[in-house]
């Protein structure tokens, strides 16, 4: 018999051996995921439920339908409250969270683990809900709510963007409007321009003043910067002109611009 305080080191060992190897078997299956072509049956099904997705360059389109494969292939979907689960339905989520990781080489939202889908706005206690982010890598979804704001892409509120962007804010651990920026240096002006947006928001709030964004992003930093996604997205054009710093700093951060897309 081998002493059990062997047993350990051994163990220890082998783990640290087998991690490089693991990881790069890892990646080697999502280079694979990402170039493999996308089937018929997801353009035919985002033709219907997400019409934006036709206005993106052929080079976006590729990126978002490599996200896709790499989403679908290591993301668990699960009904609940009633409703059966559908390709569509998983096409059509995945398809908007992806859209916020074009053009960035990063991981698909690497704490993420379970989608959970209700067929309508569901209650957590008292409260109706359209969907939540979970800082456990969970995310939960009302499914109509997904629908209407796959359809109207010009009103600003996208349930799917908003919960997303949570999950980008919470990557670091906290739900604080500050997602991971890369450069040091970055965070500075990150929280010189958001907070005096927020601050901004909270006044036009108070006051009963409509702005671009929805008041809800009022409520916290995190919020706000999930509104703020929506707006981006959803009306780039608006948060432009109104808001020139906060949408060069968001362009930045999701290297992407949505006035391209209208």
């Amino acid at each position: 018999m081998v002493p059990s305080l062997l047993i350990l080191p051994l163990a220890i060992l082998l783990l640290i051996i087998s991690f490089p190897l693991r990881n790069k078997l890892k990646k080697e299956r999502r280079r694979k995921l990402y170039n493999t072509p996308a089937p018929d049956q997801w353009f035919q099904t985002l033709e219907k439920t997400l019409p934006m997705v036709g206005k993106l360059s052929a080079e976006h389109g590729r990126q978002l339908t490599g996200l896709m494969q790499i989403f679908l292939a290591e993301k668990k979907f699960e009904g609940c409250g009633g409703l059966e689960l559908t390709e569509e339905m998983k096409i059509t989520v995945a398809a908007q969270a992806c859209m916020l990781l074009l053009g960035r080489e990063i991981e698909v939202y690497p704490k993420l683990k379970t989608i959970l889908l209700y067929p309508h706005t569901y209650t957590d206690g008292e409260t109706a809900r359209l969907g939540e982010s979970w800082n456990v890598g969970v995310v939960v979804l009302s499914w109509n709510s997904v629908v209407g704001g796959a359809r109207n892409f010009q009103d600003g509120h996208n349930v799917t963007f908003h919960e997303f962007a949570h999950q980008l804010d919470q990557e670091d651990g906290a739900a604080d409007g500050v997602p991971i920026l890369g450069e040091t240096n970055a965070y500075q002006t990150w929280a010189r321009v958001f907070s005096f947006e927020f601050d901004d928001l909270v006044e036009k709030t108070e006051h009963g003043k409509t702005d671009v964004m929805d008041e809800y992003g009022a409520t916290n930093p995190a919020e706000f910067f999930a509104v703020a996604t929506e707006t981006f997205f959803e009306k780039p054009r608006q948060m432009k002109n109104k808001h020139p710093e906060l949408f060069a700093k968001l362009r930045g951060y999701y290297k992407v611009d949505p006035t391209e897309w209208i």
